[in-house]
């Protein structure tokens, strides 16, 4: 990887090696196995310029997604500027690649609360943010077991990742990842993964990982079969044995026994899929990062909406048991109603009412479709939302938080009356509580509010941040992240400010849809 920051090139890529002969299934995130906080680098003092700019940074990143799991985001000059980037581990599915920097966002914020310089590591993530390039990290981290022929380990060990660094550094401007193992002493498998990132050259990328295995021998990792290499430029990793976590299917079962509780609105799963022409595309309404939703129509002639959550979502059943068991409880017109769901193997279904105009944000960005959206209607609209989240809020016997408020997840019915969706990512509060904290971010950005980016705090204000990005989104019939204003593109939240602030020149002839 190469960020252009003045003159400076900054790279970094990492490997992993896995020596094991267990099959691993991927666990959520657990907290950095680790971090360093860079004194060296020196301190930012609270409403500086750095903090801002590094607020700016850190809100943009997750949004510069390359489409394989590398972000990168530059602001602010000189002493004050700030060049942030992440990379995700090649074989890590898209939800659980953008949880990570999620969480890793927060978290570093917290571990490292003033230094300029800051990394992260999770398994499956890395972040780091600095105020200049060319910064070396550097450190060993060795586990306790030996190999009992280090010669024989060492040899397979360097004919396997000879192979991967040729195909990794070979794969293009897309992904520079591959995995593969090799038959090692005492009847042992050596599992290897390596990656770069994509836009780091090929040749920077075969010597980065060179390097990398070079410098084993002296490092505390010669002779070990477990350990990492860390450092700005690449990250290695061996492992022999993985501790064991829950299976697929322990997990399903353990998040899914409160839900058969609810048999009278169980679905049989072959009713379903007759209903959708087996899941066709030609019926396929939408994907979110979950799943795809399908229209379905049942033998007594109801339409229906089914929502097929994706079997290789690690998230996929914490959040269908959170929508089941949660909207079941809710009962309001202006929230989509949940007629059932459906269980069988590994699939999991959760079965609406269709609503047949679709989202709201289908109206509201289509310039054909939005002419259908007099100012009666969009008021209309933004009353009904309201409504519907003071229920939620309020007047319900639960208190819920959306935490995912957009325009995509606002249904239409006939009349364009609007329902709520998509209540995975929601959490309950107790009457008495008014605010939560969470490391693990979930939502999308543009919508959610500062203080639930940076530092994990939500609460029913998080929610009503969301509401007021969304009725700008109504007003202007733009897009809160690309916002067109004349020749420029800016951020719709940036460019309402600077225009209550008298910055932002040119509102007076803007076209407002």
């Amino acid at each position: 990887m190469f960020i252009l920051a003045g003159k400076h090139l900054f790279w970094f890529s990492f490997i992993f090696i896995y020596l094991t002969n267990t099959t691993t299934v991927l666990a959520q995130p657990p907290p950095f196995f680790h971090h360093i906080c860079n004194q060296n680098a020196g301190n930012y003092k609270l409403c500086s310029p750095y903090q801002r700019n590094l607020d700016t940074a850190l809100s943009v990143l997750p949004t510069t997604n390359s489409g394989f799991g590398y972000f990168n985001f530059t602001t602010g000059q000189g002493n004050d500027r700030v060049i942030s980037f992440a990379l995700c581990r090649g074989d890590v599915e898209p939800a659980l690649c953008q949880n990570c920097l999620n969480d890793s966002i927060v978290l570093l914020r917290e571990r490292c609360p003033n230094q300029k310089e800051a990394v992260g590591y999770y398994n499956e993530c890395f972040l780091k943010y600095s105020n200049e390039t060319g910064n070396e990290d550097d450190v060993d981290l060795p586990n306790d077991q030996t190999t009992s022929d280090v010669n024989r380990f060492n040899g397979a060990l360097r004919q396997l990742m000879d192979r991967l660094r040729g195909e990794a550094a070979a794969g293009g401007q897309l992904l520079k990842f591959a995995t593969g193992n090799i038959s090692g002493p005492d009847f042992s498998t050596i599992y290897g993964l390596v990656q770069c990132t994509p836009d780091l050259p090929e040749q920077v990328c075969s010597d980065c990982l060179e390097a990398a295995i070079n410098r084993i021998p002296n490092t505390n990792l010669y002779g070990r079969v477990g350990g990492r290499i860390l450092q700005s430029t690449c990250n290695f990793r061996l492992k022999k044995k993985k501790r064991k976590v829950l299976s697929r299917e322990e997990s399903i079962q353990t998040e899914t026994i409160d839900i058969h509780t609810t048999e009278s609105l169980q679905y049989d799963f072959s009713t379903i899929k007759a209903a959708t022409n087996d899941f066709s595309e030609d019926n396929k309404l939408g994907k979110g990062g979950f799943g795809a939703v399908y229209k379905g129509k049942l033998i007594n002639g109801n339409e229906i909406a089914v929502k097929r959550l994706a079997m290789n979502s690690n998230q996929g059943d914490i959040e269908f048991k959170n929508e089941v068991l949660l909207v079941l409880k809710l009962q309001h017109r202006n929230l989509v109603r949940l007629l059932g769901f459906s269980i069988e193997g590994k699939e999991r279904l959760l079965i609406y009412e269709f609503l047949p105009n679709a989202s709201l944000n289908r109206f509201i960005f289509d310039p054909t479709k939005r002419t259908l959206l007099d100012w009666e209607t969009r008021y209309n609209i933004i009353k009904g939302i309201a409504k519907g989240l003071l229920y939620l809020h309020e007047d319900s016997r639960l208190r819920i938080i959306h935490r995912d408020m957009k325009s995509s997840n606002i249904l239409l019915d006939a009349e364009l009356n609007p329902k709520i969706a998509d209540f995975g990512t929601a959490r309950l509060f107790k009457p008495e509580e008014t605010q939560g904290d969470t490391s693990r971010i979930v939502g999308t950005y543009g919508y959610m509010a500062p203080e639930y980016v940076l530092h994990g705090h939500f609460s029913v204000k998080s929610d009503v941040f969301s509401f007021g990005v969304l009725v700008l989104e109504m007003i202007t019939g733009q897009k809160n992240q690309f916002f067109r204003n004349g020749e420029n593109l800016e951020d719709l939240l940036s460019f309402f400010i600077s225009f209550r602030l008298g910055k932002a020149g040119g509102m007076e002839h803007h076209q407002i849809s």
